[in-house]
C-alpha cells in the first residue's frame, strides 16, 4: 500500500478544522492501493473509515498539521510521524505496526501535548505524541528514520529526528520506563530530511550548504 501525508491546507490554526473532518483528506495520513488494477487507485478494505458514513475511505489516521516526515521502522513496521507544530510545540507521533489505523493525533485540539486554542480541552479519544519540544529548541521538526544498520550496533532501534532551524539531531527510543529522547548533535545546519539506504545507514540533507551527509 501507498501511504501519503497531507497537511491541513495552511490556514492559521486550521480555522476550517479540516484535520478533524473525516470528509476531508487534509491533515491526515492516507492509505491507498495502487497495485489493484483499479485506476487511479483502490481503497484497502481494511482501512479504518471504509464503512463510516460521510468519511473518506482513504484516511488511515487524522489530526495532523504538517507531517514532515513519516517513516516505517524497517524491522518492526512501526510508524513514526514528525508533525510540525503551529506556534509553540513540535512533536513525534507513533503508531505500532499492530494498529488497525484510525488514530487521532489531536490537531487542532492539541498542539503537542497541550491544548491549542483554549486553557482546557477534551483529550478523549486522542493519541498524544510520544515526545515534544518547544520553540526555544527549534522551529520545525524534521523526521526521521529508525537506524537499522550494522556498523553501529548501539544505535539499533533508535529513531533519529532533527529541526530545520537549529540543526539539532535527537535520538528517540522506547525503553522499559517509556520513551526517552536525547539531544545527540547540535550544529548550524538546516536539515530538511533524513533518509536511509538498503544497508540501514542514515543520511541527512543540509539545505544551507546544499550537501548530503552520511
Amino acid at each position: 500500500y501507498l501511504y501519503i501525508g497531507s497537511g491541513d491546507g495552511g490556514q492559521g490554526g486550521d480555522g476550517a478544522n479540516v484535520a478533524q473532518d473525516p470528509s476531508s483528506l487534509l491533515g491526515k495520513i492516507l492509505r491507498i492501493d495502487v497495485e489493484s488494477g483499479v485506476a487511479p487507485y483502490s481503497i484497502p478494505p481494511t482501512n479504518p473509515f471504509v464503512h463510516t458514513a460521510g468519511a473518506r475511505g482513504e484516511i488511515w489516521a487524522l489530526g495532523l498539521r504538517n507531517p514532515w516526515q513519516f517513516s516505517f521502522d524497517s524491522t518492526t513496521g512501526d510508524l513514526y510521524i514528525a508533525d510540525v507544530g503551529e506556534n509553540n510545540y513540535e512533536e513525534v507521533d507513533f503508531q505500532p505496526a499492530s494498529s488497525p489505523g484510525g488514530e487521532n493525533y489531536g490537531w487542532p485540539i492539541m498542539e503537542g501535548k497541550h491544548c491549542y486554542a483554549t486553557a482546557s480541552c477534551d483529550e478523549a479519544g486522542l493519541t498524544l505524541p510520544v515526545v515534544e519540544y518547544n520553540h526555544t529548541q527549534g522551529c520545525a521538526i524534521i523526521g526521521g528514520q529508525v537506524y537499522r544498520g550494522a556498523r553501529f550496533p548501539s544505535m539499533q532501534g533508535i529513531y533519529f529526528y532533527a529541526d530545520l532551524c537549529k540543526g539539532r539531531v535527537w535520538g528517540l527510543k522506547r525503553g522499559q520506563n517509556g520513551w526517552e529522547s536525547n539531544l545527540l548533535y547540535d550544529e548550524p545546519f538546516q536539515v530538511t530530511t533524513i533518509g536511509d539506504d538498503e544497508q540501514g545507514d542514515l543520511y541527512l540533507t543540509d539545505y544551507s550548504e546544499g550537501e548530503i551527509m552520511k
